[in-house]
């Protein structure tokens, strides 16, 4: 049974919305998921887990949120190298490029991307739903 890590940081819900829709795909799948936030997450765990999923919203211009999220993914990132992730979050203006360029940070760093990032305009309703549970099943294997 693959055991998939659902690391998120959620400032209104959405990407705790998205976070619970990744894991609804990973169970539907067959697999385990683990929902974490930040400060329950850290290097030493990656070894725990088959496959991971990080969800952070655009905060400011188009960035991770840099208090709890971004340190966290940062002292992690090493350790993620040829691992399978994916990439899911939620924004309110602009045009997903925090996410263009947290994929591509992820792929310089040596990640598998499991699928194309997730992104919701707001709450996670309709092909956004849908694409997040797809990623939850595409995690699981």
């Amino acid at each position: 049974m693959s055991k998939i890590a659902i690391v998120y940081w959620s400032g209104t819900g959405n990407t705790e919305a998205m976070a619970n829709l990744v894991a609804e795909g990973v169970t539907a799948a067959g697999g385990q998921a683990d929902l974490l936030t930040p400060e329950l997450f850290d290097a030493r765990q990656v070894g725990n887990y088959t496959a991971f999923a990080f969800g952070c919203p655009s905060m400011g211009a188009e960035q991770l949120e840099e208090a709890e999220f971004e340190p966290m993914f940062t002292a992690v990132k090493p350790s993620l190298a040829g691992k399978t992730i994916g990439l899911f979050g939620s924004y309110g203006w602009g045009d997903g490029e925090w996410m263009r360029t947290w994929a591509a940070d992820c792929e310089e760093a040596g990640c598998n991307l499991a699928d194309e990032p997730v992104i919701a305009c707001g709450a996670p309703e309709g092909d956004a739903a849908d694409a997040c549970r797809a990623l939850g099943r595409t995690l699981a294997g």
